[in-house]
């Protein structure tokens, strides 16, 4: 098959023609390591589940070397979650 056949148009199917979201791009940005300044150097972490909000989930991130608490993250949530009171 001649190469030449594709120039200009993609062979694996239509592009997208939407432009991604720039301020979504970090949506979920997650923490791999950390600086901790109980070790004084960057380490690896771990992430805990905190607590569960109706505006979203707190979680703290851990040394894993020292298991002090070197950061937090909220995540909103994605459904809003609707309360019901009866009484």
């Amino acid at each position: 098959m001649d190469r030449r056949a594709y120039r200009g148009s993609d062979p694996y199917g239509p592009r997208r023609t939407e432009e991604p979201d720039p301020r979504r791009q970090f949506d979920q940005f997650e923490a791999s390591s950390l600086f901790c300044p109980r070790c004084k150097k960057a380490v690896p972490v771990r992430k805990r589940l905190l607590l569960v909000l109706p505006e979203g989930e707190r979680y703290e991130y851990l040394c894993s070397l020292c298991s002090s608490s070197i950061g937090r993250k909220m995540e909103e949530a994605r459904k809003k979650i609707q309360l019901i009171v009866t009484g």
